[in-house]
């Protein structure tokens, strides 16, 4: 892995964690960086998910289906995040 493919990994980590907090009904009341490093996590997982489903493929552009893996596996992250750490929507 080159250091360009490590710098594109961590800005489509931090996009993908943006977009899974997104996805996540109510308010999350997580950290920004935490949020990130989900995103990130979340990206490399979701490509080897992908992968191994063949749902990947090495085409020009943004690949749809990886990406969608991605932000659903950041979604599920920040949802157990929030769930774990209790400092989400409280409800009366």
């Amino acid at each position: 892995m080159t250091v360009t493919g490590i710098i594109t990994a961590l800005i489509v980590g931090l996009i993908v964690g943006a977009l899974g907090r997104l996805v996540v009904p109510g308010r999350q009341s997580i950290p920004i960086w935490l949020t990130m490093v989900i995103g990130v996590v979340a990206a490399l997982l979701g490509t080897v998910l992908a992968n191994a489903l063949g749902i990947a493929t090495d085409t020009p552009g943004v690949d749809w289906g990886e990406l969608l893996v991605q932000v659903l596996l950041a979604a599920v992250g920040v949802a157990l995040v929030v769930g774990v750490s209790g400092r989400g929507r409280r409800v009366l």
